[in-house]
């Protein structure tokens, strides 16, 4: 909400992501596959063989001043398809991002929540007309990040984030991981190029 209604007007063609960034340019490829960064995954995830989602996420995303859009209330893996809902992306902040410019809020530990189906729109949004769900959005937290800082969260946290009201551009480079055995469903989207594994 809040971006172009369509191709047709001002603004219309304003990009929202560079799509298949891994492939793009071996600065991307370095930044992905850090060993550093390979070394906190295998923490996290839990496992030693980590591949990297070239079907989800694997894109610079864009924030334009006057063209930009409100992303409501979500789960990332709500349209993904995998063996285990158990993937982390990782948000890399290329300048300030606080949310004047559309930074990410976060609500922590929603990874863990087992939300009804009532509790969600037809896009698999939390409804704000819910008072339980006003509840546990209101414990957001925005992730006021500076150049350089990396935001890791799991693929079911729910995360929102507002409009870019200032005059620059903001761009953010993201990633997402998962356990080797962590496999995609076949002939979903999720399967429709195959994932990178991680050396080391």
């Amino acid at each position: 909400p809040g971006g172009p209604a369509s191709k047709l007007v001002k603004g219309g063609f304003t990009p929202r992501r560079l799509l298949s960034a891994y492939t793009r340019d071996r600065l991307f490829r370095g930044w992905a596959t850090d060993p550093a960064l390979v070394t906190i995954l295998r923490v996290l995830i839990g496992a030693e063989r980590l591949m990297l989602s070239q079907n989800h996420h694997n894109c610079i995303m864009t924030k334009y001043p006057g063209f930009s859009s409100l992303t409501s209330w979500h789960q990332d893996v709500r349209y993904w398809r995998f063996d285990r809902p158990e993937l982390v992306s990782v948000w890399l902040a290329l300048d300030h991002e606080h949310t004047e410019n559309g930074g990410l809020s976060l609500i922590p530990g929603s990874h863990l929540y087992d939300l009804g189906r009532g509790r969600l729109d037809a896009s698999l949004f939390l409804r704000t007309d819910i008072a339980e769900n006003r509840q546990i959005i209101d414990s957001a937290v925005p992730a006021e990040l500076e150049r350089g800082d990396v935001l890791l969260f799991h693929c079911k946290t729910y995360h929102a984030a507002g409009r870019n009201e200032t005059d620059r551009v903001k761009k953010s480079p993201v990633f997402t991981y998962r356990a080797y055995d962590n496999e995609p469903i076949p002939e979903t989207r999720s399967a429709t190029y195959p994932d990178i594994e991680l050396a080391g």
